[in-house]
């Protein structure tokens, strides 16, 4: 689950909230932009401050919310439920799942594009 066997950087509550936030805000924003952009007809819609409904055209849902307590990104698509650990550095942040190992952003992308029936891809929005 360590990427080139590295160590991640400790994070406490605080962090783990505002690295939670911004990553929410990128999935918000890649989404909306591939929305306006290929005419996707999905709705993006925050619930709670913490958790992100994705309502896609054939009413799909794909839901990625926060828990601070495990320092965990959870992810419920079509194909499953997943669980994104941290295992990066503030500078360099990364979510990968508890199973596979794979990453969290690319992932959703897959996800995403999936559901959409079009290749949606998802980054991380720098702070």
């Amino acid at each position: 689950m360590k990427p080139n066997n590295a160590t991640p950087e400790l994070i406490d509550d605080k962090q783990f909230h505002q690295l939670g936030a911004n990553l929410l805000l990128s999935i918000e924003v890649a989404l909306e932009a591939a929305d306006d952009e290929l005419d996707l007809d999905l709705d993006v819609e925050r619930q709670g401050g913490n958790v992100i409904n994705i309502r896609f055209h054939d009413r799909s849902v794909i839901v990625v919310n926060t828990q601070t307590p495990l320092h965990e990104i959870w992810v419920a698509a079509k194909s499953g439920g997943y669980h994104y650990r941290w295992a990066g550095t503030v500078v360099a942040p990364l979510w990968l799942d508890t199973k596979t190992g794979r990453e969290l952003l690319s992932d959703l992308s897959e996800f995403a594009s999936a559901q959409a029936g079009k290749s949606v891809k998802i980054h991380l929005l720098k702070e």
